[in-house]
């Protein structure tokens, strides 16, 4: 208690005077939070406009919000690059997660400006929406940019620990430092007698203002390498601190996005790549200015590889917009066409849609513009309209003309997307059926041989036992409680599903029983069979999946197949824990007044230790059929006394080389296996 209270305790001597006074401090305390007046409205100033809410300029305050803030600084440096000043850009990342980004173009004007009546330094690190991009379209200093809207270097520079600057221009070298957007000594000045100029900028994001600082070497190779790819000609180096160290890793692609796509399709070409670009004046509405915009598209088909990519003003538009529109409009339009000029639709057949096209599509898109409108901030969609109608128009008159000079590739890709288009329906055709069979209601009509089914509907309660062949149905069924366990047997030897195909599987009538009786359909993650995919574990209809088999050789087998087809066709029920291994006893001990199970030979011994100088009778478990129903209740289905292990496998890389290595087509894999490990179980070897 505080010391008011404590002296009004003390003062009074009453704890009903004590309970009164705290009440009225709590009413007290609410009505001065109701209060909104006047006085209520704030506004953020200087560097709280960013350190306060930097999810508003960098789109999170989070590590995404953190690597775009360092994405807004190079994005200055590549702006210089592509203008033709400087073709180096230099980035650093230290281990105190500090950064460092290095250009050689004509380095930021930080100072005096008269028309503004302040330092430049000041506009462009210290006040939001200061730049020299805003008149683009007049190609004023930039006639293309990344940066647009005057924020990214005052925003980063605002949420940074610290920032030092270092910039090289006419004769003199200019260095600023700031602290938490603060600066700190001004402007300095010196002489510079060498050549070369540029910016040289490193900072320190603030843990203040971001969540998390520690932006991944990942990331930093994968945001460079794209620049590289739409920047030709442009070397990109990459330092990476590693102790005294740095690794360095260099990008540089001569002829762009022609040289990507060649990349990515490889040997896997059905056609030669193509490369296009135009240049347009555009307009987004008939009231709105026009704006110039340049196109570059590089372009494959393959039945191997699929890729789109599309860039603006160098920035990756990872949820598209306007290129992606146009890129889906043009193809269809074309190919489309192409078809049924060529009367390659069957009768009644319908037309082919993006996604056929797509699958067999390598594309790189990199455009310009003088004037962009980015979804947001982070520039990772654009929405202009002359843009994209611009690039439809394009596009569907490239194709036109690249379907009519080269009649062998239009081939070759009208075959291709029509494969694809009619192998979409039939695995559509195929999801349907798989979903309605195995996700359907378990009437009368539709019960599975053999599956005997309990009579609670409670899915918190219920348990199904899968286990090996009619003898131990009948001694499970015995030893159940009907309530809620259910059991169904294995019908013969279920198939390994690591190997057989998804045709294969689903033909086998073992495996989709099981599946219907589980419920929840299956998990089909293969690009080529996506469509399958059915799964929903709420419609899981057990608490527990009991996988029950004899312990021996045969019953091990069976229970790795039946994991196998779990862990390729429901995993997610595994990594929820639901699939469990029922414990069989191997030996049963007998002595006149005691019965002891033994589930290892372990457990044996100190049985046998504990029974001492009593005559007791040994038998080793012959099966699951062959036990009683008394003892079956006891060991495997009593939910009291039996013992069940979870099947939740730590590490599923680990799981799954074991599988392939075991059970798959891994050859040269199993072989190694078994020169390391086949020693450890030679006296298991029938030689007999």
């Amino acid at each position: 208690m505080s010391s008011l209270y404590q002296q009004n305790w003390c003062r009074k001597g009453s704890s009903e005077t004590l309970i009164l006074l705290i009440e009225r401090d709590k009413r007290k305390l609410a009505k001065k939070k109701q209060e909104y007046g006047n006085e209520s409205i704030v506004t953020l100033k200087g560097a709280d406009r960013v350190r306060k809410r930097p999810a508003v300029i960098f789109g999170s305050d989070g590590i995404e919000g953190c690597q775009h803030s360092v994405f807004e600084i190079l994005s200055n440096s590549i702006d210089e690059a592509r203008e033709g000043y400087g073709n180096k850009i230099i980035i650093t990342r230290y281990e105190d997660k500090s950064v460092e980004i290095e250009d050689f173009g004509r380095g930021i004007p930080v100072d005096y400006n008269k028309n503004e009546e302040r330092f430049n330094w000041e506009l462009v690190f210290c006040e939001l929406y200061a730049g020299g991009k805003f008149n683009n379209n007049d190609a004023e200093s930039y006639e293309f940019s990344l940066g647009l809207n005057g924020l990214g270097l005052c925003s980063t520079q605002y949420s940074s620990e610290y920032m030092d600057v270092d910039i090289r221009r006419d004769g003199e070298r200019y260095t600023l430092h700031f602290e938490k957007g603060e600066n700190i000594g001004g402007l300095k000045r010196e002489k510079y007698s060498k050549k070369d100029t540029g910016t040289r900028i490193h900072w320190r994001p603030d843990l203040q203002v971001f969540t998390d600082i520690d932006i991944s070497k990942e990331y930093y190779i994968e945001i460079i390498k794209r620049q590289a790819i739409v920047n030709a000609g442009v070397t990109f180096i990459f330092r990476n601190q590693v102790g005294k160290d740095f690794e360095t890793t260099e990008f540089k692609y001569d002829n762009g996005i022609t040289d990507h796509v060649t990349e990515l399709i490889g040997e896997n070409g059905m056609t030669q790549v193509q490369t296009w670009k135009t240049e347009r004046i555009v307009r987004d509405r008939e009231d709105k200015p026009e704006y110039k915009v340049k196109i570059n598209i590089a372009m494959a088909f393959s039945n191997k590889v699929s890729c789109a990519e599309y860039y603006h003003n160098s920035s990756w538009l990872e949820h598209g917009g306007a290129p992606e529109k146009a890129v889906r409009n043009a193809f269809v339009y074309q190919i489309d066409s192409y078809l049924k000029q060529n009367s390659r639709y069957t009768k009644n057949e319908s037309k082919i849609n993006f996604s056929d096209v797509e699958d067999c599509l390598v594309i790189v898109i990199s455009s310009f513009s003088s004037i962009t409108s980015y979804e947001n901030q982070t520039k990772k969609a654009i929405t202009n309209k002359g843009i994209q109608d611009a690039m439809t128009e394009f596009l569907r008159h490239q194709l036109e003309i690249y379907f009519i000079e080269n009649p062998l590739d239009a081939e070759k890709i009208a075959n291709q997307v029509l494969i694809n288009k009619r192998s979409r329906e039939d695995a559509e055709k195929t999801r349907l059926n798989i979903k309605k069979k195995l996700t359907g209601n378990m009437d009368m009509t539709g019960r599975v041989a053999k599956f005997v089914d309990c009579r609670s509907k409670d899915v918190e309660r219920r348990e199904v036992f899968i286990v090996e062949g009619d003898s131990a149905l009948g001694a499970c069924k015995q030893a159940r409680d009907p309530d809620f366990q259910a059991i169904i047997p294995i019908r013969g030897k279920i198939l390994n599903c690591l190997k057989a195909g998804y045709d294969r599987i689903f033909k086998s009538e073992i495996i989709t029983d099981l599946l219907k009786v589980l419920g929840c359909g299956v998990e089909v993650k293969s690009k080529a069979n996506k469509d399958l995919s059915s799964f929903d574990i709420d419609n899981l209809r057990w608490s527990k999946v009991i996988l029950c088999t004899d312990a021996d050789v045969d019953g091990f087998q069976i229970r790795t197949l039946l994991l196998t087809m779990l862990y390729r066709l429901t995993p997610t029920l595994i990594d929820e824990g639901k699939v469990y291994i029922a414990e069989s006893p191997l030996y049963e001990l007998n002595t006149k007044d005691e019965v002891y199970f033994a589930y290892t030979e372990a457990e044996k011994e100190e049985f046998i230790k504990k029974i001492g100088n009593k005559k007791f009778t040994i038998q080793r478990s012959k099966g699951l059929g062959e036990n009683e129903p008394d003892m079956m209740s006891l060991t495997t289905m009593n939910p009291s006394t039996r013992r069940l292990i979870k099947v939740l496998p730590d590490d599923a890389k680990r799981t799954s080389e074991i599988f392939d290595i075991l059970l798959g087509d891994n050859l040269d894999g199993r072989k190694e296996y078994i020169v390391e490990n086949g020693a450890k179980y030679i006296d298991n070897i029938d030689v007999s």
